[in-house]
């Protein structure tokens, strides 16, 4: 195997979440008096964490209401996130097969743990995955690399062992400043010109292409 492991994002990475997440968007927003942006506006602010997205959508930064339309973001979730999260096509039996193989499987995501957990246990009836590192378990979110070390670390790896993947520019920068290795999906807000400007091993349309990295040929 070229790779121990493999940590994954998970919003537009593992999962198809953003019906879920511009629904929870559009009611907080609604309901603190914004004006709602258009689903592209708000789409392309997944991956941030809740705090900066909200700044961007309502052009006010550190919005002193920020706090509270988190709280009723995470409400709101509760009741739409994980019925309206669904995993690409092929991704659980690529995970299965990669730790049927011996290649732990982490998660490092700024979702929270708890919902992400939820998500394979609802839509996929299973976790097939070794560690989830979530955006309750650091103190500074991607492109800080806290997240992705801990993964490591906690996955009892050296960082050379890890191939980290993901579709935002935050999850490439997260890597270059953890000295981990990356590889790019783009099914995400993310283009591949925007990632050809860092350091990456490949940049696939699909999340399954990438065991093409990690199996010796």
């Amino acid at each position: 195997m070229t790779y121990k492991a493999v940590i994954f994002d998970f919003d537009l990475t593992l999962a198809d979440s953003s019906k879920g997440i511009l629904i929870c968007f559009k009611h907080t927003l609604e309901a603190f008096g914004y004006a709602v942006p258009d689903d592209r506006t708000i789409y392309n602010t997944i991956g941030l964490t809740l705090m900066d997205a909200f700044d961007i959508l309502t052009g006010i930064k550190n919005n002193p209401k920020r706090e509270e339309m988190r709280a009723e973001y995470v409400k709101k979730a509760d009741d739409e996130m994980v019925k309206n999260t669904f995993f690409y096509d092929g991704v659980i039996d690529m995970l299965k097969e990669f730790r049927d193989n011996g290649i732990r499987v982490g998660v490092c995501s700024t979702k929270y743990r708890y919902r992400i957990e939820q998500s394979f246990e609802r839509q996929a009836g299973c976790m097939p995955i070794d560690l989830i590192i979530g955006g309750e378990d650091v103190n500074n979110a991607k492109p800080d690399p806290q997240g992705l070390l801990l993964c490591i670390e906690k996955l009892g790896l050296k960082k050379g062992d890890v191939l980290y993947v993901g579709d935002n520019i935050v999850d490439a920068q997260a890597a270059e400043r953890a000295g981990v290795d990356f590889a790019a999906v783009l099914t995400g807000s993310t283009t591949k010109s925007e990632f050809s400007s860092m350091p990456n091993r490949a940049v696939v349309d699909k999340l399954t292409d990438i065991t093409a990295l990690v199996y010796k040929e």
